[in-house]
């Protein structure tokens, strides 16, 4: 008999694993995946470290979480400054004064402010009612039809004018020459990648990995006497409601025999005729130097059921659909759901880690 049973051998089982497990109890962590770590799972490639899921750059302003995953490995001083290729024009982001002297010349923050507040006007700009309408409330028509329109229909698969507001409202705008996306004051890459850290944290945990929780919930559920739940929570309820919205990522990644192919870790392609989303060389992350290079074109695609689940899709019926399981998770008495999946909601990973912190605190 085991104390828990963590479903998921991501960031949030791991850390409360890890919690759990430095406290005495005994955990048995699965994973229907043939590794642990989840997302941030890194494989090694031409002796260059890649990011399997996608780019995961860690940042924080918690002084806390900071210091917390550098117990587990060191973290270099990489700083996240993707760039935008729009059908082969560069610009720099998130949008700064570096953009916006490329779009128009203007080398002051009053100039640029100035080329926006007449975009907007233009445009007839009120309370923004969607996405369309917020972006150009923010930045103008220019930076909305060159940098976000065609990005943003990609990354969600609808049309901007469908889309929600608030998924934007908070876009970087800066009226500096800062390149640095984050204002996160702390932010890296683990040196050598993530496997490190879940390894350390998975320690003194037994591990099982492609293991389905599905094929035999019975007999794992009679395995612990709690069961810490990091998988879909509609799925975890048989889509009792029905199943709800996510977004999912397909890669293609490609070992080239050059150097340095684009010399960014992030390239955005942002018009809508370019089918990726953007390419990562991940050599980059940590300043590689190595003779080949590793690149990844990563594409946005609507989740269907044996897909990877990325990220939820917020609208109106997925809310008041989430909440109906919602309810049926706060009545369990032995399952604690948690990280994105479970919590139905896009975190970062500073986030994921504070919140599974938290849950082992009130749990242990």
């Amino acid at each position: 008999m085991y104390d828990y049973l963590i479903v998921g051998a991501g960031l949030f089982g791991s850390v409360f694993a890890y919690e759990a497990s430095q406290n005495g109890k005994r955990c048995l962590v699965i994973d229907k995946r043939d590794h642990i770590g989840g997302n941030v799972f890194c494989e090694n490639i031409e002796d260059i470290v890649v990011h399997k899921y996608g780019a995961h750059i860690f940042h924080t302003n918690e002084k806390e979480i900071w210091e917390y995953v550098n117990h587990f490995a060191e973290f270099n001083r990489y700083t996240n400054s993707p760039i935008a290729n729009y059908m082969g024009e560069i610009y720099n982001l998130p949008f700064n004064m570096n953009t916006f002297y490329k779009l128009w010349g203007t080398q002051t923050p009053d100039a640029a402010k100035e080329m926006i507040e007449k975009q907007r006007a233009g445009a007839g700009a009120g309370e923004p009612k969607n996405l369309e309408e917020q972006a150009i409330s923010l930045v103008g028509t220019d930076i909305y039809e060159k940098l976000i329109k065609g990005y943003t229909e990609k990354q969600w698969g609808r049309k901007c004018i469908e889309l929600p507001a608030f998924i934007i409202r908070r876009l970087p705008v800066r009226f500096t020459y800062d390149n640095n996306y984050f204002n996160d004051r702390y932010q890296g890459i683990p040196i050598g990648g993530y496997n490190q850290i879940i390894e350390k944290m998975l320690g003194k945990c037994d591990v099982k990995l492609s293991a389905d929780y599905f094929a035999d919930e019975y007999g794992y559920k009679n395995a612990a006497k709690t069961v810490i739940f990091t998988g879909m929570v509609d799925a975890y309820y048989d889509y009792r409601f029905g199943a709800l919205d996510y977004r999912s990522l397909s890669f293609e990644t490609e070992v080239l025999d050059i150097p340095n192919y684009q010399g960014n870790a992030v390239v955005n392609y942002t018009a809508s005729d370019v089918p990726y989303t953007r390419i990562i060389e991940h050599k980059h992350f940590e300043f590689g130097t190595q003779e080949k290079t590793v690149i990844t074109r990563e594409y946005s695609k609507e989740w269907k059921q044996g897909d990877e689940p990325y990220y939820p899709v917020n609208d109106d019926r997925n809310a008041e659909t989430y909440e109906k399981y919602l309810e049926l998770a706060s009545k369990e008495e032995n399952v604690i759901f948690g990280g994105r999946l479970g919590t139905y909601r896009y975190l970062d990973m500073w986030q994921v880690i504070s919140e599974a912190l938290a849950c082992a605190k009130a749990e242990l």
